[in-house]
């Protein structure tokens, strides 16, 4: 499959998700607790369920050899040399709030490497597309590139994050703190749709803790492709998810580092 073949399907996946997600969104829904009762709250709704059901039947027709991740139905063949990563809803709390932060994730790896991601919003019609080197964003407005916008000062950069409260007590929360005490201004809540606006130039800066892979990897081309660097805190691959922080200046990148890693 030709590179625009693989971007046409990634639409059609998009599309097909996007189909099986709208009728529930703002609507009456079932909805479960991953967590049990425990903390945090982890939702999962039947869209969720619905969305990862079409997008697995389509990648598993059209690409039978692929593996695939994704959240609510595990792991297939994670040995394979292209994974397709996929979170049918990342921001289920928004969703369950009929706040229009949230959006379907696609990624995909070869050899563990992010290669390609979309982040589709349908509600709002906009879709966010990135291949490491090239970003480009389509919606009611039309078309454009992706570029990150030039910050290497934390005194002047905009950062985010889903929820302060998700990282954990202890030096992990102190040094985000000590980072958020640096920053012009910090939001919280937007989930994926912050890492698409960091890539759009609107914001600077997003610091994150305990993600699953599913959560980051298909960010990844379009942070990067936009111009952005995403890494783990220590600096290493974000694509196992864990501790990320993911910056539109790569001088950005480096301070929030050292804030990071005293």
């Amino acid at each position: 499959m030709s590179i625009v073949e693989l971007g046409r399907f990634m639409d059609d996946l998009a599309d097909a998700s996007g189909k099986a997600i709208l009728p529930f969104f703002r609507a009456q829904f079932g909805l479960d607790d991953k967590a049990r009762g425990g903390a945090p709250f982890d939702p999962v709704t039947e869209a969720d369920r619905a969305a990862e059901v079409v997008l697995r039947a389509m990648i598993g027709q059209t690409f039978p050899g692929y593996g695939i991740l994704g959240e609510e139905f595990g792991a297939e063949r994670l040995d394979a040399e292209y994974v397709w990563v996929l979170d049918p809803i990342d921001g289920t709390r928004a969703f369950i709030a009929g706040l229009p932060t949230w959006g379907t994730l696609i990624g995909l790896t070869r050899n563990g490497v992010p290669v390609r991601g979309l982040m589709h919003q349908p509600y709002l019609g906009e879709r966010f597309t990135g291949d490491g080197r090239h970003a480009r964003l389509r919606g009611p407005a039309g078309e454009r590139t992706l570029r990150t916008r030039r910050c290497a000062d934390l005194g002047q950069a905009i950062l985010a994050t889903t929820d302060p409260r998700l990282f954990a007590e202890g030096e992990e929360a102190e040094r985000f703190r000590a980072l958020e005490g640096q920053v012009r201004m910090s939001r919280y809540g937007a989930d994926c749709y912050a890492y698409c606006m960091l890539a759009a130039g609107q914001i600077d800066l997003v610091v994150e803790a305990g993600l699953k892979p599913y959560d980051i990897v298909a960010l990844i081309p379009i942070v990067e492709g936009a111009g952005g660097r995403v890494t783990a805190w220590d600096g290493g691959s974000a694509a196992n998810g864990g501790r990320i922080v993911a910056a539109g200046d790569p001088r950005l990148h480096e301070a929030a580092l050292k804030v990071l890693n005293p």
